[in-house]
């Protein structure tokens, strides 16, 4: 007969041993100097667990990084694993999680790190230059890294020191700002509360709180203007105003000042300069709908914007114009998927920025669960004088058959790059010679990209068609959030089609195979001397039909460009 052994019952002598062995919880033990200094920094209670990417910055800003130690003493404040801290912290660009090495000391943290854009924008004007000779020229106690797109490409190249951005940088004033001990970014020369108010702002919104203007007569007035979102997307927002108005209470709204799109930077530039506007755009939108909490989604790399929009926000609630939503602003953390309406609520929700799956949508079950109303900042940014001017004097103003105004973000080699405000269908040729000066001295137009990154490459032939929704599709673009980079004889469509392949690379959140393998390997095709074409046009048609967000299905636009108009590049 075969024996069975008889294992020792649990609350045995022999389990009772493992467990005195075990006093401690798996993984390390929390260090008692760390947990000091979480509690002295962030307070004796903890936070709600969507602060957690705040609670980051902080330790990040105090500590120029983030030391084991104290990811450690700060998942134990939130009662949270240590593998939950640690995803989120690894996941966003801006911060660096340091171990101890071998003899247990933890790295001391660059007395000054500096932050060299190489978006394409400032690649073309030389950050290359800059990354190869600022090292030798500052020092090792300078750490100096590349950095994506930094939202500051009308003044290419840009480089960051600590906060504050150099613009037009050269080596000398990179030094000249590391030894003058330039760290941060002071945003002053905008209409403030009370020249706003003065101005006649914030009587809208008074006049709608009061009763003298419907909700439904505002939705139409967008509606008749053929207001779209503008951040990339382009959906109607009075028809979205409705979806959400519809759902039940309590309704949230999420405004994305993000921002991350390579050759964008209208929102940081209206921001800088008219802030109540904008606020009084979010209030008119969360009367209309029945908003009860806003939640502002900030791009890290504004650092005087958001310094600046704390202040002002603080002015206006002081104010006591009437009853405010709760606002609560969020600072991002260098992920270009934060941009993403699903992966920026599950940011503001701190968590890793992974896009949802969809249904169901944002309006449906968005921003901790409830109805969210989503918008790109230049989107509220125009209600004011929509609803002030009506929607029809604003959809009368466009050309080529088009309606309304943009804001184009333009850079590249134009003699005036900058934000301007031109009618929407304006062509490409008309944009440079009556808003921009004309082409940069030396300068013919060759190419150009008129979506940013993921809008594709157009040629000078086709400089003629009209910029605006729908209208570039039929050439394998799109107009996204009007960011236009203007290139030149004196550069290539092919290099520009790798720096916005390598962004794309960089910037996906891995969540899904056809991006996250997708972009590397469309990374090491197209360095290749010569391209293998019927292997990036199948890889580019994988990735539109199975990438869950925009990033990987709009990532394959520019190298199907090149080899759709640039062909003589790649022989």
């Amino acid at each position: 007969m075969r024996t069975i052994p008889i294992l020792p019952a649990s609350g045995s002598s022999a389990d009772a041993t493992r467990q005195k062995k075990r006093r401690q919880p798996k993984g390390r033990a929390v260090d008692p100097a760390a947990r000091t200094d979480i509690t002295a920094w962030l307070g004796p209670a903890a936070w709600p667990r969507d602060r957690l990417i705040e609670a980051l910055h902080v330790l990040n800003d105090r500590l120029g990084q983030l030391p084991a130690p104290h990811l450690v003493a700060l998942a134990e404040w939130f009662n949270l694993s240590m593998a939950e801290v640690f995803e989120v912290a690894s996941f966003y660009h801006h911060f660096q999680i340091v171990k101890e090495d071998a003899a247990g000391q933890l790295p001391v943290a660059p007395a000054v790190t500096v932050r060299v854009c190489d978006g394409l924008a400032c690649e073309m004007a030389g950050a290359p230059d800059l990354l190869a000779r600022l090292p030798q020229i500052l020092g090792a106690e300078v750490r100096v890294i590349p950095a994506p797109c930094v939202g500051r490409c009308e003044t290419a190249p840009v480089a960051v020191v600590h906060q504050h951005p150099v613009k037009q940088a050269t080596v000398e004033t990179v030094q000249q700002a590391v030894q003058q001990g330039q760290r941060e970014d002071l945003v002053t020369d905008h209409i403030g509360f009370d020249a706003y108010v003065a101005q006649g702002g914030y009587r809208l919104w008074q006049d709608c709180i009061a009763g003298r203007h419907a909700a439904e007569a505002v939705i139409a007035e967008l509606e008749h203007a053929g207001l779209r979102g503008l951040g990339g997307a382009g959906f109607p927002a009075g028809r979205k105003w409705r979806i959400v108005r519809g759902m039940p209470a309590p309704r949230l709204m999420a405004v994305n000042i993000d921002e991350g799109e390579p050759g964008t930077f209208k929102d940081r530039w209206c921001l800088e300069r008219d802030p109540h506007r904008f606020l009084e755009g979010l209030l008119v939108a969360a009367w209309a709908v029945g908003i009860d909490g806003v939640w502002l989604y900030l791009r890290d790399e504004y650092h005087g914007c958001r310094t600046m929009l704390q202040q002002e926000i603080g002015r206006l609630q002081g104010a006591n114009l009437g009853p405010l939503p709760q606002i609560d602003l969020r600072r991002g953390a260098g992920a270009y998927i934060c941009g993403e309406e699903s992966a920026m609520i599950e940011s503001i929700e701190g968590k890793r920025g992974l896009p949802r799956l969809r249904p169901p949508f944002v309006a449906e079950v968005g921003l901790f669960g409830r109805p969210t109303l989503e918008h790109n900042f230049e989107t509220l940014y125009w209600v004011r004088e929509l609803v002030e001017q009506g929607g029809a004097a604003f959809a009368a103003q466009g050309r080529n058959g088009r309606h309304g105004l943009r804001r184009f973000s333009v850079s590249g080699r134009v003699k005036q790059p900058g934000v301007k405000l031109a009618s929407a269908g304006i062509t490409l040729n008309q944009l440079i010679a009556e808003h921009c000066g004309g082409m940069a001295d030396g300068h013919q137009l060759y190419a150009y990209l008129p979506g940013g990154a993921s809008g594709g490459i157009l040629p000078a032939s086709l400089a003629d068609v009209p910029l605006d929704f729908d209208t570039l599709q039929p050439h394998g673009c799109f107009i996204g959030s009007a960011a236009v980079i203007v290139l030149s004889q004196q550069d290539r469509a092919v290099d520009a089609a790798r720096n916005v392949m390598r962004f794309m690379a960089h910037e996906s959140c891995g969540q899904c195979t056809p991006c996250r393998a997708g972009t590397a390997k469309a990374v090491a095709l197209m360095d290749q001397p010569v391209w293998d074409r019927a292997l990036l046009a199948d890889l580019s048609q994988v990735m539109r039909d199975a990438s869950i967000c925009g990033l990987g299905q709009a990532a394959p636009n520019a190298p199907d460009c090149v080899m759709r108009y640039f062909p003589e590049e790649l022989s």
